[in-house]
């Protein structure tokens, strides 16, 4: 496989995740709907996998999981897909962001056409951009110091098993049907900003992408450039979506590389860019590459099931009483 052709097989593999996506909403709105009316809507069962879009709960149910010794009843896919979605940066950069994440897939879609529209992106002034890639890292301290340190770990699990939370994918499913007021002036000020800048959102508001680039730091597999084939074209530095000046660098470790590729399958030098583990000497085939972060996720949902650990135990009486007219 040629290394152009690793971005076709991405995005296929991002628009894949991104319809998948699609279908646990549709199948959690179909779910809250039979409750909604009183039973009288066909019952759909709950996608349990709709908790991967619940990272504050995941991160929530490890604490109570590292302190009890078991993973939570009421969303314990959230916790599964929470590490392994740490666990993919950590073997795999932030791969999660350009290959999975539905958020990422959407900015790309958009800061290409913007590209398209405008002929160029747009970056910030150097001391600009990085003074607003700092918010998303104190987001990051806020959430990490509210729930690992301030948040005793009794208010952990009474929190786990209110209420509230028990129906927490299905607010956070009513939050985006019935946008309004502030929350949908700051969504459509985002899509407007992402035509001209690549990846704002990811790049300046994330908290879960700032945690995983801190995570992706210890990845053995980097980008790894070998100056005697380099050409300085500069072509690697002009296509990343994250603004690394990759023709600079001998590795790439930055927390902000999220593993997409873009740099070595536009690299028009034979050998002189490549996806590489530990001690730059093994290459990492793209065909592979691809595939462990599929089969994370296929492993996942496996491991969880297979343990007890993946669908809810909340009863059907509690989702009447909870969503019930």
């Amino acid at each position: 496989m040629s290394k152009r052709s690793v971005q076709p097989l991405r995005i296929a593999i991002q628009w894949g995740f991104l319809l998948f996506m699609v279908y646990l909403g549709v199948r959690l709105f179909l779910f809250a709907r039979h409750f909604r009316t009183g039973g009288m809507a066909p019952f759909v069962p709950r996608a349990d996998g709709v908790d991967g879009f619940l990272p504050i709960a995941g991160l929530l149910g490890v604490k109570d999981w590292l302190v009890n010794g078991a993973i939570n009843p009421v969303h314990p896919a959230a916790v599964v897909l929470f590490v392994t979605i740490v666990a993919v940066s950590l073997f795999l950069k932030r791969s999660f962001c350009s290959w999975a994440c539905p958020v990422g897939t959407l900015s790309e879609l958009l800061w290409k056409r913007g590209f398209v529209l405008f002929k160029r992106n747009v970056r910030p002034p150097r001391w600009f951009d990085v003074a607003l890639r700092g918010i998303k890292y104190l987001l990051l301290l806020f959430f990490l110091y509210s729930i690992l340190w301030a948040m005793p770990p009794a208010a952990v699990s009474a929190f786990i098993h209110d209420d509230y939370h028990k129906v927490a994918d299905v607010r956070l499913l009513d939050f985006f049907l019935h946008l309004s007021g502030i929350p949908l002036v700051v969504i459509v000020v985002l899509i407007v900003l992402s035509l001209p800048v690549r990846n704002p959102f990811c790049r300046y508001l994330c908290p879960y992408g700032a945690l995983l680039g801190l995570v992706s730091v210890f990845s053995p597999v980097k980008v790894t450039r070998e100056g005697k084939a380099c050409v300085a074209c500069g072509v690697c530095t002009q296509v990343c979506p994250s603004y690394i000046p990759v023709m600079a660098k001998e590795r790439v470790m930055s927390e902000e590389c999220i593993g997409c590729w873009r740099c070595v399958s536009h690299c028009r030098a034979m050998g002189a860019l490549d996806m590489k583990l530990t001690g730059r000497k093994i290459a990492v085939n793209a065909i592979l590459f691809a595939a462990f972060v599929v089969l994370f996720f296929v492993g996942a949902s496996v491991t969880g099931r297979a343990t007890g650990n993946w669908k809810t135990q909340i009863p059907y009486a509690d989702y009447m009483r909870l969503l019930g007219p």
